[in-house]
């Protein structure tokens, strides 16, 4: 059974008691809410000395397996479409997170893969990712779903 706890409308939340119509009213919602989970995320890697975008290129080397992923690869599958995916990369090899190479295949691209290293940072931040997402439940499983549902139909 869902949890469900006193929380602030939007409109209190910035203070506004009208919104120009239900429309606006939503799209500032999300921008709040993003701007919300982006903090706490933030906060969330910076223990791990990560930021969220270096976790997300992480998250999909791991998704790569044995295969290298290209920078265009990662840019592609990125959540923040803004990021200087070869910047990232240079930070987390710097860290040892991921190896660098010129492809055989093809001299333009460079192969990028993660590193043991990297996998164990992951691993240690799944663990701790599943508590830190428990502070999310109070909707639903249902209502989890039907709002990301909304989501995509919105920017569809």
């Amino acid at each position: 059974m869902a949890k469900f706890i006193d929380v602030a409308s939007i409109g209190e939340e910035i203070k506004q008691k009208k919104f120009r119509n239900e429309y606006s009213q939503l799209f500032i919602n999300v921008l709040y809410t993003s701007s919300w989970l982006s903090s706490h995320q933030n906060q969330f890697f910076k223990v791990h000395g990560l930021t969220s975008q270096q976790y997300n290129v992480l998250r999909i080397l791991r998704g790569q397996g044995e295969n290298a992923a290209s920078v265009n690869l990662i840019k592609d599958r990125m959540i923040d479409k803004m990021s200087n995916v070869s910047r990232i990369i240079d930070k987390l090899k710097s860290k040892q997170l991921v190896t660098r190479k010129a492809s055989k295949h093809d001299r333009r691209q460079v192969d990028i893969k993660i590193t043991e290293k990297g996998l164990a940072i992951l691993s240690e931040i799944d663990d701790k990712l599943n508590d830190w997402e428990e502070g999310l439940h109070n909707i639903s499983p249902e209502e989890a779903l039907k709002a990301s549902d909304l989501l995509d139909r919105w920017r569809g």
